[in-house]
């Protein structure tokens, strides 16, 4: 069973209702545990795509597991920044929220989930990404650093077309990711749900978009392991331009595309 494209247009409206509606401290509950678990996918396709030679292949099977992260937060009602950029400028197309109430919400629970995904990072630098506790790092450490790296250092090298690219990369990740919440809304089942959540995020990471959230603890975990970059670095070439592609992908390409697209078939009491 499925709900109609204007069904999941609706739905979106009374989520993103509901969630600028959220208490602050119920806010940054739910957005700690959605960095957490988007820290859980991001370390497992870290840990996956250890050794794996061929680029194709690695950034298969890296796609291929790092969805769980989404799935947890879309089927368990977590608060993940990235979802918000899309479903709640959609309630206030709907005159259901306002901006303020918008940017109240987006600025702490981006905080939440920095703070679950860097909580994630440090508790795999001193775990599996090293060997007992100590100095020396396991491949997984290895490859976290290296990852961490190409996620700055190629962008820094550039300069303004380097930040560019990570901008334009944050607007394909987002777009896709706020396409896998729609699919997630339009099935009536949890098996519906998983795979239209498991695609998109799949092609996302697939691809090499740039997700912030994820950036959150793909990049701290690298710096933990050691890796040439500076917390100044991170912000101003990865998470900057990355967070503002996310909001332009979410808000513009997903959620006032289909808004525009469907509202003369909503019900005026949506």
């Amino acid at each position: 069973m499925s709900n109609k494209p204007v069904e999941i247009v609706q739905t979106c409206c009374t989520a993103g209702a509901y969630k600028a509606a959220l208490p602050l401290p119920n806010l940054l509950t739910r957005s700690f545990m959605a960095g957490l678990f988007i820290a859980v996918g991001a370390a497992l396709a870290t840990v996956c795509g250890t050794g794996i030679a061929t680029p194709g292949l690695k950034s298969l099977i890296a796609g291929s597991v790092f969805p769980v992260g989404l799935i947890a937060i879309v089927l368990t009602g977590m608060e993940l920044f990235t979802g918000d950029c899309m479903l709640m400028p959609v309630a206030v197309l709907n005159k259901r929220t306002t901006w303020a109430r918008i940017l109240f919400v987006w600025v702490f629970v981006y905080i939440g989930n920095f703070v679950g995904s860097i909580f994630w990072a440090y508790l795999m630098s001193v775990g599996p990404l090293c060997k007992g506790g100590g100095a020396l790092l396991t491949p997984a450490g290895e490859n976290a650093k290296l990852i961490a790296e190409a996620k700055v250092l190629p962008y820094i090298a550039e300069g303004a077309a380097g930040w560019w690219s990570a901008f334009m990369k944050g607007i394909a990740c987002n777009l896709l990711v706020n396409v896998a919440i729609l699919l997630a809304f339009s099935s009536k089942s949890m098996i519906g749900k998983f795979f239209g959540i498991w695609f998109p995020i799949m092609a996302f990471v697939s691809s090499g978009f740039e997700h912030s959230v994820a950036n959150m603890y793909f990049i701290p975990a690298g710096i933990f392991m050691g890796a040439n970059i500076t917390w100044a670095q991170f912000a101003i070439w990865n998470l900057a331009p990355v967070t503002l592609g996310n909001i332009v992908g979410g808000m513009v390409f997903v959620g006032f595309v289909y808004y525009l697209v469907f509202k003369k078939e909503m019900p005026k009491e949506a």
